[in-house]
């Protein structure tokens, strides 16, 4: 199949002559040799295995299972298979678009639609963003597991390519793309197809001038090494030679003395001749430069656009922070109506919802539990479209994927509109299925005063919901233990009010009835109405927590911030979207961290801005999910207002110099052939509201493959604790809203300085592979 996956279908391609095959076989084994090299897997077997392929039963339905070939094409990158579809040009997906690959019959799909005795030959492959995913099965458990760890380890090995191998890769795939008659040689107008795919509109007059500058043989076409002095022109970073320059001065090499000079010069940090050797070990491509102990300016790059030199301190990427503080003086990474893959009037609700959301370090989920037929409880949006899911099916997915990507404890928020029975079987539902990982009575001995911290509940479920009685009750004598109603008082959960509407008000008379084994599996997190901070601080325990509606929330932080902070420093709250947002868009999670709420609770399944700044928060210590407040959001005493600003501990103001040199590689956001970016930078602060500012570069012309700014930009920030800094690439259109291109964000007190590259994420917040910004950054005292 040629890899453009043209109409033809492969079946139906005219015959080859004898020679023309053997040629064409031959150049093939030679892309495949190529980029195998490339990527530093020459004669891998499991490479060899993919790109032999074979024939997978794909399946669909209960009646839609169907044979289809599958192989890895000669980019060592893009999986093709065929399609029995005429007009199909989409057949091939990329390895980097691969979220995971699960043995057996994990996904919905495969537990609705096969026997259990193909469990051993089932596997699925996960795609990011919002492709279905690919349910497959092989003719042998051997031949499953094969393809499984063969996905796995090619996954895995690009996301771990160095950006410059990643560049060299895509370019080398372009390159390909643009050779339309495949002779191996580029004509000049392949050359202007070529720059059109790395997202670059040159003029003909500046293609023409490249393109006689590499013709060295004046043959009218590019070969072998012209086209490699072609790439050469174009990757050339001349921002980088100045730097390198700088430093490189005596003997057109850095040295070891060059290297720590540049690092504490320019980049800030302390550095010894220990750390410089290092470096050059690690990073020097050419041998014979390492040996001399000296660094090239390939060297110096490839160190540049490593993830210890990136613009996010390394120390934060592992947990640094004391983890050993209660649970309610972390803000927690938090997730609404965990269960749906899209909209809350019509969209699917599905286990795969809630494993996005724990992959992505999210530590509470929403259940929303509803009576279902055969003594099953479901979950579902009530009284909407949403489809449904049964809720042991949900708790075991929960189970299987809490703690992949944090090791800390995750919340199970329950939206109970169950019958007493079916509460009874959720109740048995999780003492089964998460054991002893379930917290079913306070820690150590005696009634506790507080909350346990997230190290000491690692590995741990917590239920939020509503109690029959005090938490107190456990340790004072035999109480009444028959009473299974809960008054009205603490029936009346906002929540409920808002999803059921009209519902709601007609059955106000009537008490909730509560399973006493239901009631007794909440521990820590009990949810009581809110009256007031007042009352809040006479007559709640620190176990009795409120959710609050966006709307309402806001308002208490904007009048009453410094009530609103004390209220967290010794109990939880937690902030939900307004039922209004029936198309799950998310509000600003920023305010009401700043009031030191520590559950705001986003719709992880829609991509906004909102989404990227809580991805931002929750990306540093170690993605755990927790992040420990400033002391003095900790503080019962605390006269810290985000609002008001007086002097105080938090008053660190410092001004950030951003400047917005280059940009490299950035994605087409538009298909067309002929669109290409006009790319512009914004730089964004989100924090207390003196801190909140926005700047933006102008747009440049007709350039994603390597636009230059050299923009300088200036920032007050007050309150660095609680700040976040975002940079946001647009493609400029003077007609209509700009295009989102791609985003990083992460905290300010998280960014180092000197020149450093931003890595960008796509709107589903996963890498961009080659793409990224260069800037420069200093912080310094006001």
């Amino acid at each position: 199949p040629d890899p453009e996956g043209t109409m033809n279908c492969p079946r139906r391609q005219p015959k080859l002559g004898r020679a023309e095959a053997l040629l064409r076989n031959k150049r093939s084994q030679k892309a495949i040799q190529l980029s195998s090299k490339l990527i530093g897997m020459e004669g891998d077997p499991d490479l060899q295995f993919l790109l032999q392929g074979g024939d997978l039963l794909k399946v669909r339905s209960p009646s839609w299972k169907k044979t289809r070939y599958f192989k890895l094409q000669e980019d060592c990158k893009t999986v093709w298979h065929e399609s029995k579809k005429t007009f199909r040009r989409k057949q091939t997906f990329s390895l980097d678009d691969i979220a995971a690959v699960r043995m057996g019959r994990q996904s919905e799909g495969l537990r609705k639609y096969t026997e259990e005795q193909v469990e051993i030959r089932c596997f699925s492959i996960m795609f990011k963003g919002r492709r279905k995913n690919l349910d497959l099965i092989a003719s042998s458990e051997e031949e499953a597991k094969q393809w499984v760890s063969s996905l796995e380890k090619m996954v895995s090995r690009l996301k771990n390519l160095s950006c410059q191998q990643k560049t060299e890769h895509w370019i080398l795939s372009c390159l390909r793309k643009a050779d339309k008659n495949k002779d191996d040689k580029l004509s000049p107008s392949e050359v202007k197809n070529f720059f059109r795919l790395i997202n670059i509109d040159v003029e003909d007059e500046y293609a023409e001038m490249l393109f006689k500058k590499c013709d060295k043989s004046n043959s009218g076409y590019l070969t072998g090494e012209e086209i490699q002095h072609l790439y050469e022109l174009l990757t050339q970073r001349e921002e980088i030679d100045v730097i390198y320059g700088e430093y490189a001065r005596t003997t057109g090499f850095m040295n070891s003395e060059n290297i720590v000079d540049f690092l504490m010069k320019e980049q800030r940090e302390k550095a010894t001749l220990e750390d410089a050797r290092r470096i050059i070990e690690k990073y020097e491509p050419d041998e014979n430069v390492k040996e001399k102990k000296l660094l090239s300016k390939d060297g110096f790059l490839m160190y540049m656009q490593h993830p210890e030199a990136l613009i996010l301190n390394s120390d934060h990427t592992e947990v640094y922070q004391d983890m050993s503080q209660p649970l309610n003086h972390y803000f927690i990474s938090s997730s609404h109506n965990t269960y749906l893959m899209e909209d809350q009037l019509k969209g699917p609700s599905s286990t795969e919802a809630y494993i996005r959301a724990l992959l992505k370090g999210c530590r509470c989920v929403e259940l929303d539990c509803w009576d279902g037929s055969d003594d099953e409880p479901v979950i579902y949006h009530g009284y909407t479209l949403t489809s449904k899911i049964l809720f042991k099916d949900a708790i075991k997915a929960i189970k299987e994927y809490a703690f992949k990507t944090s090791d800390y404890p995750v919340i199970l928020s329950l939206e109970n509109h169950c019958s007493v029975e079916q509460q009874k079987v959720m109740a048995h539902h999780m003492n089964s299925i998460l054991g002893s990982a379930l917290i079913t009575a306070p820690l150590g001995q005696g009634m506790p005063t507080e909350f346990p911290s997230p190290e000491e509940l690692k590995g741990k479920f917590l239920i939020k919901g509503k109690r029959l009685n005090k938490l107190e009750a456990i340790y004072a004598s035999e109480e009444a233990a028959d009473n299974t109603d809960v008054t009205e008082e603490d029936e009346s959960n906002d929540e409920d009010e808002e999803k059921e509407g009209e519902q709601a008000k007609v059955g106000k008379k009537k008490k909730l009835k509560l399973a006493k084994e239901l009631s007794d599996m909440v521990i820590y997190c009990k949810s009581v109405h809110f009256h007031g901070f007042e009352d809040a601080a006479q007559n709640l325990s620190f176990y009795e927590m409120s959710s609050f509606k966006e709307g309402k929330a806001v308002g208490l932080a904007e009048e009453s911030a410094n009530a609103f902070i004390r209220h967290n420093v010794d109990k939880l709250s937690r902030i939900y979207p307004a039922g209004t947002r029936t198309d799950s868009s998310n509000y600003d999670p920023v305010p009401l961290w700043n009031a030191g709420c520590q559950i705001v609770a986003l719709n992880f399944q829609t991509n906004c801005t909102d989404m990227d700044v809580n991805q931002g928060r929750f990306l540093v210590n170690g993605k755990s999910g927790y992040i420990l407040k400033p002391a003095y959001m900790r503080d019962l005493a605390t006269d810290f207002d985000p609002i008001t600003l007086t002097r105080g501990d938090w008053l660190k103001h410092k001004t950030l110099h951003v400047m917005i040199i280059s940009a490299q590689q950035l994605p087409k956001v538009n298909k067309k052939k002929s669109s290409i970016v006009d790319p512009l930078v914004k730089v964004e602060v989100f924090g207390v509201p003196a801190d909140v500012a926005e700047k933006e570069t102008n747009a440049i012309e007709n350039n994603g493959f390597n636009p230059a700014w050299n923009e300088n930009f200036q920032f007050d920030v007050y309150v660095p604790d609680l700040a976040l800094v975002r940079f946001l690439v647009e493609d400029h259109d003077s007609t209509s809203d700009n295009e989102f291109v791609g985003q990083y964000t992460l905290p300010f007190n998280s960014l180092k300085m000197g020149y450093r590259h931003v890595p960008l994420l796509n709107k589903n917040g996963d890498l961009l592979p080659s793409a990224g910004l260069f800037v420069h950054i200093m912080v310094v005292d006001a």
